[in-house]
């Protein structure tokens, strides 16, 4: 895949999950104008995420039955229409329906991975993903800093105006540019593979990268849900165009973490989890400093994204290569632990906020990184160093026991 194609499904990424997160910088105005109480406008992002779950469960596996560049399409030109119906809304519940249409096929995030998961020779899978779901994360960041300006020269409808044109000039894009998938297998069915998610739980090593990124995630959340409380409290009183700029920290610390797949391809995955997951605690730290200075916690931003990436796209990596079959099945479940813990780190930290201040959701913050921690710790005495291996590695390993086993079967039976 070369980097023109790369940096087309990185855009897609990014698309998709703005249109989910598009709103949070313009809850008021938003709200305001199409009537929703003060007290509920929470629900205009609650709305999109829950559309999103739903499309984890119902859309990610049509992936594996169907052809995923088509599909990414598809989904692109109904989340579409979703920001179309938002942008033009008179009524409230009109927004609502738009908001929950796009949440739902913003899961092309899933099936866009899943496809360069597919197509990308096993030497080269992991730096893809890493370039790619780094869309992810300039389309969760990049939002605050670009609706704002966005909404203050052309209002709130702008936003959703320009992400549908977007949508659509990347469908476009995409069946013209990308070649279509090469299986080697017969595709399973649609209910089959909505029915074989529930396999996938039973497993230790997804169950294990599953824990990670909801204690990953929920360390995220905690951040970036609750930044926005001490900075527009004494004594910063920021504005909400200069919050959004601390979402260019995060990008750098992101993008820098590219590189995690390329180390993951080199089967250094496990080890860079690990050391990710301490460097993430450790950014709670500088992080927490922020109630006396800006400059320690934008260094903690930096690394608190670079983190949260490497880890992201080493689970990733390490579950594609174990299920080369169900990629997208495998990735749509996975993330919903993602989706999980992002809204626990959101709904934690504003109460934790209340009550104990920032200091408080720092640790809440450190709190859930040590969790994710623990687990990668505990995998790895369990795995016995296994899990760091290649996906042939891991097949020869599993091959040389099977047939340990079988031997000594037979001098049982002797």
């Amino acid at each position: 895949m070369n980097t023109w194609r790369r940096l087309l499904l990185a855009m897609v990424c990014g698309v998709a999950v703005a249109s989910i997160f598009a709103a949070q910088p313009v809850l008021e105005p938003m709200g305001r104008d199409l009537g929703v109480p003060a007290e509920l406008t929470g629900w205009i992002v609650a709305t999109g995420q829950f559309g999103y779950l739903l499309g984890l469960v119902l859309l990610v596996p049509l992936g594996d039955v169907v052809d995923r560049r088509r599909l990414i399409a598809v989904h692109l030109a109904i989340t579409a229409v979703g920001m179309i119906l938002t942008a033009t809304a008179s009524a409230s519940w009109v927004a609502f329906a738009g908001l929950a249409a796009a949440g739902v096929f913003a899961v092309v995030v899933q099936t866009t991975v899943a496809y360069v998961a597919s197509v990308s020779p096993p030497a080269e899978r992991g730096r893809n993903i890493g370039v790619v779901t780094s869309g992810v994360v300039v389309g969760i960041l990049g939002a605050r800093v670009v609706t704002g300006t966005l909404a203050d020269v052309w209002g709130w409808r702008s936003v959703y105006g320009v992400l549908a044109v977007l949508s659509l000039g990347l469908a476009a894009l995409v069946l013209a540019v990308l070649p279509s998938e090469q299986r080697s297998t017969r595709p399973a069915g649609y209910v089959q593979a909505v029915t074989s998610l529930g396999g996938l739980f039973r497993q230790r090593a997804f169950l294990t990268r599953g824990l990670i990124a909801f204690f990953l995630f929920a360390s995220f959340g905690t951040l970036w849900s609750g930044l926005s409380l001490p900075l527009t409290a004494a004594p910063w009183h920021l504005s909400e165009s200069r919050i959004g700029l601390f979402g260019i920290a995060g990008l750098a610390g992101a993008l820098g973490a590219a590189r995690a797949g390329r180390w993951a391809d080199a089967g250094r995955a496990a080890p860079v989890s690990g050391f990710a997951l301490v460097l993430l605690i450790v950014s709670w730290v500088a992080i927490g400093q922020l109630p006396r200075t800006l400059w320690l916690p934008v260094v903690g931003i930096v690394l608190l994204d670079f983190a949260v990436q490497a880890v992201h796209v080493s689970n990733q990596h390490v579950l594609t290569a174990m299920h080369p079959d169900r990629i997208s099945s495998v990735i749509g479940s996975y993330m919903i632990f993602y989706s999980l813990g992002s809204a626990l780190g959101a709904a934690a930290t504003t109460a934790v906020f209340t009550s104990h201040g920032w200091a408080g959701s720092s640790f809440l913050g450190a709190g859930f990184a040590t969790c994710a921690l623990a687990v990668w710790a505990t995998e790895r005495r369990l795995s016995r160093g296994s899990v760091n291996l290649h996906p042939q590695e891991v097949g020869t390993r599993r091959a040389q026991q099977e047939t340990q086993r079988a031997d000594q079967a037979g001098h049982v039976v002797n």
